[in-house]
């Protein structure tokens, strides 16, 4: 387990959120880059934030990052990854930003029903849920990798 940094990188920030985003490079910038990941996030414009959302893979997409296929796991339930595709777009139509969520390594199956209880709120609700769940994944990734 690592404590938090002091300084990262841009490419070892881009590697735990997923991309190299104005919020990863502005994080970049910061001597404690984790532990103000959430204040910089509330900081940003709504497109910055979005960006970093949809830097993320969908969840069940079939290219995945090493850190999200291992997160994600393996599903070969057609019907589940099916019904994860056709909630995916209804969550991005809904809401126009995609569906990030902290998974540590429940079931697709099990996140299924995440979704589908997240999609009914409202747009402010999950765009807080979707950037806290962004850091929540990156903290996750940093201190056991």
């Amino acid at each position: 387990m690592h404590d938090l940094p002091r300084k990262l990188s841009v490419d070892e920030l881009a590697a735990l959120f997923e991309g190299r985003t104005r919020f990863v490079e502005r994080l970049a910038e910061s001597l404690n880059p984790l532990a103000v990941a959430r204040a910089v996030l509330g900081e940003l414009p709504e497109d910055a934030q979005l960006e970093a959302l949809n830097a993320h893979p969908r969840i069940g997409a079939p290219r995945l990052s090493p850190a999200s296929r291992g997160e994600q796991g393996d599903e070969d339930d057609p019907a589940v990854l099916a019904e994860l595709t056709r909630l995916n777009a209804a969550y991005e139509e809904k809401f126009g930003f995609r569906f990030v969520v902290f998974v540590n390594r429940r079931p697709k199956s099990v996140i299924l029903s995440v979704l589908r209880g997240r999609i009914a709120r409202t747009r402010a609700e999950e765009l807080q849920t979707g950037l806290d769940d962004l850091v929540a994944i990156a903290l996750y990734r940093f201190r056991s990798g």
